[in-house]
């Protein structure tokens, strides 16, 4: 059986965190490895001006032009009035062979309302567990949008267990419908070479080892307390600073008083954005990669880190100690100390920070984009073959 799906590309089109890492990861290996049960269709809106990704070139791509506001709210409205979002439905019906209706695949939080199947990947509720971390347009937009977006959507996707805890607890979503895929790991993300760390290192610490963060500085990854557990660790003589890399999000300023205010100026380094190809290195040569997030819907750079043999300590909370496994150091998002603490085990007892390298690597071999392709292909199927009276109704 194969199913056609429109496939909303629009995170990796527009966006360069997490989001477009799934939808670009994601659609590239469906067209590459599930052709047979999968037609894939790409769709997005082209608010920004740019285009589908380089490595989607073969793909057939329909798209609006619409401002992003003027977007947001149009689908919001299709699903306040239960009415087809009908420029896309009209795609859908031209993409679909006769034999069966196209499914949609909302990529990221927005779903137009369709009377076809739909399937919607939910990557957190941070808006509801920590709605000060968003801004109050957004935090009000998607805690009425994304009521609607889960009940409406034919199956919802999870990338973790603690998003389909959340789905389930906040939303009442039915427990079946909720459906585990884990997202991958790049093959990019290996251990790098010791020259090639060497090489890269010293265009960030050439003088000192490093503890790393990576991640857009937001709230939610918890740069304060890392800043707070770097000045415990400076008071006892530790010669590591910090090197935080990623683009600067919202709420940055306070960061860099923090530094000042802590006599940490010497110590921290903004790498800013990072190339891909540098990361792996930058990981590698890493004493200790800190994660200390209050929240995280999956979590890449903890498995990132560990498929480049970089040591863990992340926090004990959302989806970090599943996706981390027994391979990291877990700690409570709240206290600084207790991270202070672990990255002191690590940074001084190399027997320990051996195995964590090693634990670490057989845990990210876990999460393979080619397994999170495979799934999504059998959810896809799944649900066509349970809406065949559907299809029947749609084919008349």
């Amino acid at each position: 059986m194969s199913v056609s799906v429109l496939y909303d590309i629009g995170p990796a089109v527009h966006q360069g965190a997490g989001l477009a890492r799934y939808a670009e990861r994601l659609a590239v290996h469906l067209r590459r490895d599930q052709r047979a049960l999968v037609d894939l269709h790409l769709f997005y809106n082209a608010h920004s001006g740019h285009g589908a990704p380089a490595t989607l070139h073969d793909a057939p791509v329909h798209s609006l032009r619409m401002g992003q506001i003027a977007w947001r709210l149009s689908v919001l409205v299709s699903q306040l009035a239960r009415q087809p979002y009908r420029p896309i439905a009209r795609m859908m019906r031209a993409g679909a062979p006769r034999t069966q209706p196209m499914l949609y695949h909302a990529t990221e939080h927005l779903l137009p309302y369709f009377t076809t199947p739909t399937v919607l990947t939910v990557h957190d509720l941070i808006f509801e567990r920590y709605p000060e971390h968003h801004t109050p347009r957004n935090v009000w937009f998607l805690k009425v949008g994304m009521r609607l977006f889960t009940r409406a959507a034919t199956a919802l996707i999870a990338v973790s267990r603690h998003t389909r805890r959340d789905l389930i607890d906040l939303y009442g979503a039915p427990p079946d419908k909720v459906h585990v895929i884990y997202e991958g790991i790049d093959p990019l993300f290996r251990a790098a070479t010791a020259a090639d760390a060497a090489r890269v290192t010293a265009r960030y610490s050439p003088d000192r080892p490093y503890l790393l963060m990576v991640g857009t500085l937001e709230p939610r990854k918890n740069h304060a307390l890392a800043l707070r557990a770097l000045a415990q660790l400076k008071q006892r003589g530790l010669a590591h600073r910090l090197v935080i890399a990623g683009g600067r999000g919202w709420l940055f300023e306070p960061i860099q008083r923090l530094v000042a205010a802590l006599g940490l100026t010497n110590d921290v380094v903004f790498a800013g954005y990072v190339p891909a190809e540098e990361l792996p290195p930058l990981y590698t040569g890493a004493a200790c990669v800190l994660l200390p997030s209050l929240y995280e819907g999956f979590g890449f750079p903890v498995l990132e880190a560990m498929a480049c043999a970089a040591p863990v300590v992340c926090s004990n909370v959302s989806s970090l100690p599943e996706v981390a496994g027994d391979a990291a150091l877990l700690t409570p998002p709240h206290d600084h100390e207790a991270l202070a603490a672990a990255v002191q085990l690590v940074v001084t007892q190399p027997a320990l920070a051996g195995e964590m390298r090693r634990r670490g690597q057989r845990q990210a071999a876990r999460f393979r984009w080619e397994s999170c392709a495979a799934a999504t292909a059998d959810l896809y199927c799944a649900v066509a073959r349970s809406l065949l009276p559907d299809v029947i109704a749609y084919l008349h």
